[in-house]
């Protein structure tokens, strides 16, 4: 049902969105989803970020060094 909509269609639902809850509204709205998107990709940057660093803490060589080789 969805898959066809087209162009036509996608003004019509923006028309009527429009004109039930206003100008002012949507835009409000819309700038709170571009704030939840922002910090959508800043977690999931932050996140890839805790995890190469969780990688690179378990590469490190954390052995005592042998004092009998001499």
């Amino acid at each position: 049902m969805l898959n066809n909509i087209g162009i036509p269609g996608l003004l019509l639902i923006a028309v009527v969105v429009l004109v039930l809850f206003g100008k002012g509204k949507v835009s409000s709205l819309m700038g709170e989803v571009g704030k939840g998107i922002t910090a959508f990709k800043k977690g999931v940057d932050d996140g890839a970020k805790e995890i190469e660093s969780a990688k690179a803490d378990e590469a490190k060589d954390v052995t005592p060094a042998d004092k009998d080789k001499a």
